[in-house]
């Protein structure tokens, strides 16, 4: 009472203070709970969105422009969450259907809102009491902050998903939402769309007699959502077989399924997992106005293709952007080779590695796999008795490819190297097995002089490629010589005497370059005489065809008549005469010129320093070759000089000094040739020289066709020496020239992969290609030993790879899918391609950390492109539809939808209303009374409901 007196004791000035001093101590303990939600409310009113953004407020995974803020508040002994969410843009509509929406926003086309929870293991309020006056406490504060939020309390059992809301439209409205789910037995009507249109106009109607006798304008939007089937188990577990043992799926003989790979040109070694597994497809139908529920009805039987919209959701596999290294393929089987090139240096031969002298075999034993005698029969039926015609070397490899030191694609030993990969874990000890059983069957090639497989046949060794591809490119060459030096001798066996028959002198055969044989290029067949009168016999002869003919005897014993005769003559050389005697001259055949691998180059490099004479190099390397070609010149052209030789062989070291040969003849007068005759030239001023190493030559050089000559190279001794080094060589130096022909030829093989000319794909191959060639470098030079930088950075060249074999596999999938769409293939690679860049780093594993957001775009389907993914719905078959029964309607080549969304709608006019006038500014002419959005299937369907009321 004493304060009570006080006050009234007191003057204005105190009245005015007792007016504004808030007396908690007379408020209850939900007036206080009110008072805190308000203050927080006021708070983030005034904060706004930049702010609260700058206070921490947290960003949701499933949307780009979704936030929340939370604020822990307390009543009556229990703790409660009030969630604020809010988006950054200002203004704007909810877009019914937009998978980036919160469930709340979804069901009753809200923006921003606030969430009121316990803090509990359910998250929900389950009794009713206390929900309506939780919802009510929220509802009082917002209106005392003049806020119109909506706020929301999940009620009930979690699985429901059930919510009561409220929300201040103004002075005058006044807005309230329910929702619920029925997770089982749906009743049948309202599996169908004139059951649920019933539904949701008996919420507004007066009577429910009969719905179809009463018109009410609903408007009405649906959206269906269809999902390509799963394969069945069985299924599985043939599209998603992997080689875990070699030959697994090597051949298409032993699948009985076919694999979405087939047609690809990895799947002869492995089938990949399909990246794209699955489609689904979102079919929205434009907003209509119904009337009846008969309306509804036909709306059921409408087909997807009448939808306003396509959107395209695919499904990528999860192995696509994982770096646990668990997927198979071509970079797997790589980092094991990797990891055996590491081993190859602890043994000396390969032998070591199987031997059971050897110390560490017992660990090799146990610890890697062996393969079985039927797999090496079948790895080696592959490589010396099926296809023994080599590939097209050209298919298929980058520009780039021959930068690297291995051996080309589809050779024998690069088929050896993709063998191998795939021989039992890819270990040194099955690699050094299947190695030792090679040089078994390329020995016996060469002993039963039986052609060597998968060969490039043109008689030439290409020293772009590695030192073992040289090496066997050599050997196919002299198991060919040796075979054409034993026909030859059995023929001379069973000839007694043969008669050499001379050529016609003037047999035409055109200048030097048609008749000298060129390198590489093979005589047939010619037989054990020169030549016959119609001048070339066939189309050439061999080197060492004619030989035999003289086994036994390297010279004739009347030499001076020998060489008064024309031997070894391939026919007259146009119009060219010989100098002294006026002869035509003729071109000889000539051996070819001696092939050496770049082993063999090294080596006489080497001597030819070693014995000071580096500075006639050139001259050295070619006196052989020179001296074959003089003697079979002379052979040829008896009475010719140095001169014609030099005339005949090196046009430019013969200076004329007028622009024509004289030589010529116009008519056979002998009077009129002797005018013009010699023809007035002379020897350029190095063949002019004193000393010359060419006339040394020619002078101590004998008059000898090809056939009596020694080969320039002895295939016998060349082909043991070979077989000796395939036998002794390291495991080190073959580990590292199969570690380069492997990455060389998984390349390529992928390089073969059709994926419709994507640019970034495109220019990732040539990325790769480059990577490779200087990472593999160090290889070429034996500069590598165990655990070495060099040995990491074939490690990381191995995830680089990964990354490449992924993507191109998904541009592959992508293009064979979309084949009638291809702006779809090439819209979805491009944004995996930004999605996955950043998981490539650089090629260390680990390096770096991404976001680990799945991939989940959707794309809007063209109406020219809308057939190309009506397609992939492929009818169901009667394994797949005997389980399912069909409840729904709007079916897609008998496809049901997997989730149908439905929102019904009523709207009032303002117009007229006594309440117009109070409207809050911003109100559109109509107002939305009643909305109900349904989402479910003939299992489970989910209602909310929204309804607008005058308070």
């Amino acid at each position: 009472m004493a304060s009570t007196s006080k006050v009234h004791l007191s003057g204005e000035d105190d009245d005015e203070q007792l007016e504004r001093f808030d007396d908690f101590t007379l408020a209850s303990s939900w007036e206080r709970f009110i008072s805190e939600i308000e203050a927080v409310c006021r708070q983030w009113l005034a904060d706004g969105p930049n702010n609260l953004l700058e206070k921490g407020a947290v960003k949701l995974d499933f949307s780009q422009k979704l936030y929340k803020v939370k604020m822990e508040l307390k009543y009556a002994m229990k703790s409660y969450n009030m969630e604020y969410y809010f988006e950054t843009s200002s203004g704007g509509k909810i877009a019914d259907g937009d998978s980036t929406l919160h469930d709340l926003q979804l069901c009753f086309g809200v923006k921003d809102f606030l969430v009121i929870a316990p803090q509990s293991a359910s998250g929900v309020v389950l009794d009713s009491p206390e929900a309506s006056k939780l919802l009510s406490a929220v509802a009082i504060a917002l209106t005392n902050c003049s806020s119109l939020w909506p706020a929301f309390v999940p009620v009930h059992d979690p699985s429901r998903k059930a919510y009561i809301g409220i929300q201040n439209m103004g002075t005058v409205f006044t807005r309230r939402f329910e929702a619920d789910r029925i997770g089982s037995q749906v009743p049948v009507r309202l599996m169908h769309l004139e059951g649920l249109y019933e539904l949701f106009v008996s919420k507004f109607a007066y009577s429910t007699l009969d719905f179809a006798m009463h018109l009410y304008k609903v408007h009405f939007t649906m959206t269906s959502t269809y999902r390509t089937i799963h394969h069945d188990d069985d299924d599985l577990q043939s599209l998603g077989t992997e080689k875990e043992e070699y030959g697994g799926n090597h051949g298409s003989e032993t699948r009985s399924r076919s694999q979405w790979d087939d047609d690809c040109p990895w799947s002869e070694w492995y089938s990949a997992e399909d990246p794209v597994q699955g489609l689904e497809l979102t079919a929205t139908w434009s907003e209509k106005t119904v009337e009846s529920s008969l309306e509804m009805a036909e709306l059921e039987n409408a087909s997807p293709h009448e939808a306003e919209k396509w959107m395209i959701l695919p499904f990528l596999s999860p192995n696509l952007d994982s770096s646990e290294g668990n997927r198979i393929g071509f970079a797997s089987q790589l980092r094991l080779l990797v990891d055996a090139l590491n081993m190859s240096f602890e043994a000396q031969f390969m032998e070591d590695f199987v031997s059971v002298e050897n110390p560490g075999s017992d660990n090799l034993k146990s610890s890697m796999i062996v393969p079985p005698p039927t797999v090496l029969d079948r790895v080696f039926k592959d490589l010396f008795h099926e296809g023994s015609q080599v590939a097209a070397f050209a298919k298929g490899e980058h520009k780039i490819s021959r930068a690297i030191k291995g051996a080309p694609f589809g050779s024998l030993f690069a088929q050896f190297c993709l063998h191998a990969l795939w021989v039992g874990t890819c270990n040194i000890r099955a690699i050094a097995v299947l190695w030792i059983e090679f040089i078994r069957e390329v020995r016996w090639c060469w002993e039963e002089s039986q052609p060597l497989p998968k060969i490039q046949a043109n008689g030439s060794i290409d020293l772009s490629t590695c030192l073992i591809n040289q090496k066997l490119q050599m050997l196919a060459i002299c198991i060919e010589k040796k075979c054409e030096m034993n026909e030859d001798f059995q023929d001379c066996v069973g000839s007694n005497e043969h008669t050499y028959d001379h050529m016609e002198e003037d047999s035409p055969v055109g200048d030097k370059t048609t008749n000298k044989q060129k390198h590489g290029d093979e005589f047939d067949g010619i037989q054990d005489s020169p030549l016959t009168e119609d001048g070339l016999h066939g189309s050439g002869t061999t080197t060492t065809a004619r030989r035999s003919m003289k086994h036994g005897d390297s010279l004739s014993t009347d030499l001076k008549s020998s060489d008064h005769n024309r031997r070894g003559s391939a026919g007259a050389v146009g119009s060219m005469k010989l100098l002294k005697s006026y002869k035509s001259m003729h071109a000889p055949f000539t051996q070819d010129a001696p092939l050496m691998t770049e082993d063999m180059h090294e080596e006489r490099l080497q001597a030819v320093e070693a014995l000071g004479s580096s500075f006639s190099f050139s001259a050295q390397l070619e006196k052989d070759i020179l001296s074959s070609d003089m003697s079979a010149f002379k052979a040829a052209n008896p009475d010719s000089v140095f001169e014609d030789f030099i005339r005949w062989h090196s046009p430019g070291d013969w200076e004329n000094d007028d622009n024509k040969e004289s030589g010529a003849s116009k008519s056979p007068v002998t009077k009129g040739l002797k005018d013009d005759w010699p023809p007035h030239g002379r020897l350029s001023q190095r063949m002019s020289e004193q000393g010359n190493l060419w006339r040394k030559i020619w002078n101590d050089t004998p008059a000898l066709p090809v056939y009596e000559q020694k080969p320039l190279i002895d295939p016998f001794r060349e082909g043991e020496k070979i077989l000796h080094y395939l036998e002794t060589l390291r495991p080190h130096q073959l580990l590292e020239q199969m570690v380069c022909t492997t990455f060389r030829v998984s390349a390529d093989t992928l390089n073969q992969t059709n994926f419709g000319g994507l640019k970034q794909m495109t220019t990732k191959m040539e990325q790769l290609y480059r990577t490779m060639a200087s990472t593999l470098k160090p290889l070429q030079t034996n500069h590598v030993s165990g655990n070495s930088e060099t040995i990491e950075d074939l490690r990381r060249l191995c995830v680089i790879f990964e990354h490449i074999e992924k993507l191109l596999t998904l541009a592959s999938s992508l293009h064979r899918t979309f084949l009638q769409a291809p702006r779809l293939s090439e819209t979805i690679f491009t944004d995996y391609y930004n999605f996955y860049l950043p998981r490539m780093g650089t090629g260390s594993p680990g390096s770096l950390e991404v976001d680990e957001k799945e991939f989940d775009v959707k794309y809007q389907v063209m109406t020219r492109e809308r057939q190309c993914v009506s397609n992939m719905f492929t009818p169901p078959t009667a394994n797949q539809s005997w389980r399912k029964v069909l409840s729904m309607g709007n079916l897609l080549n008998g496809h049901e939808p997997i989730v149908r969304e439905i929102i019904f709608s009523v709207r009032d006019s303002l117009r007229n209303n006594h309440y117009a006038a109070h409207n809050p500014r911003g109100f559109q002419r109509e107002i939305e009374t009643n909305r109900m959005y349904i989402c479910g299937t003939s299992n489970d369907l989910r209602v909310a409901l929204s309804v607008t009321s005058c308070d």
